[in-house]
This record gives structure tokens, sequence and C-alpha cells, in this order.
């Protein structure tokens, strides 16, 4: 089994930054792919980061290629989210998610098996 749980969400204003965090249980954390989802009210979950299992590699959703950074530390089995240039549209739920199968990264949500319960964004304009 394997528990994630998020924290660093929070309200700030646009052009602002926040870093989210996620810690993991369990053993082999540094065998998984992670990444990072949000869900905005009344839109369906998308697609933020990931980042493989020895962080050699990272993918970013169009819209906040150039803002946001993915990484992880292994030792802390904990992977981050710096968020910066925050804009209205960025709040949403955030969630991140593990992939236990220790393969290509997937970036999309049915890839992924396990799941925080998300953090909060808001940006105000």
């Amino acid at each position: 089994q394997v528990q994630l749980v998020e924290s660093g969400g929070g309200l700030v204003q646009a052009g602002g930054s926040l870093r989210l965090s996620c810690a993991a249980s369990g053993r082999a954390f540094s065998h998984y792919n992670m990444g990072w989802f949000r869900q905005a009210p009344g839109k369906e979950r998308e697609f933020v980061a990931a980042v493989s299992w020895s962080a050699g590699t990272t993918y970013y959703a169009d819209s906040v290629k150039g803002r946001f950074t993915i990484s992880r530390d292994n030792a802390k089995n904990t992977v981050y989210l710096q968020m910066n240039s925050l804009k209205p549209e960025d709040t949403a739920v955030y969630s991140c998610a593990a992939d236990l199968r220790f393969g290509r990264v997937v970036l999309t949500s049915s890839g992924y098996a396990y799941w925080g319960q998300g953090t909060q964004v808001t940006v105000s304009s």
C-alpha cells in the first residue's frame, strides 16, 4: 500500500508562488513515477506535471510550462511542485499520484493507481 499526503496549498495573489509537497509512505518510493494533477470546479481532472522514478525526466502541461517545476527527493520520499507566476486559472484542487509500474512515465490519470487527498490552491486576481 502507498499513502500520499499533499501539503502547501493556500490562497495567493496572481503572480505569486506556492510550493506543494507530497509525502509518500511505503517501500520503494524511488521506483515510483510521480505525477501532479489538478481539478477545477466543474472541470475534469487534468495533468499538470510528472517526474520519472530517477528524476531524470520531467513532463509538463503546456499551460504550466515555464512556470511550474516538479522535483523529487527520494531520500525524503517526497515530490514537490514549485508554482511560480500563478494565474487565477491555476485555481484548483491539486493532487499527487503514484505509478508503481516502474516503467515509462504516463501523462494520464488512468495510469496512476494511488492518489492523495488533494490540496486547494486559490489564486486571486
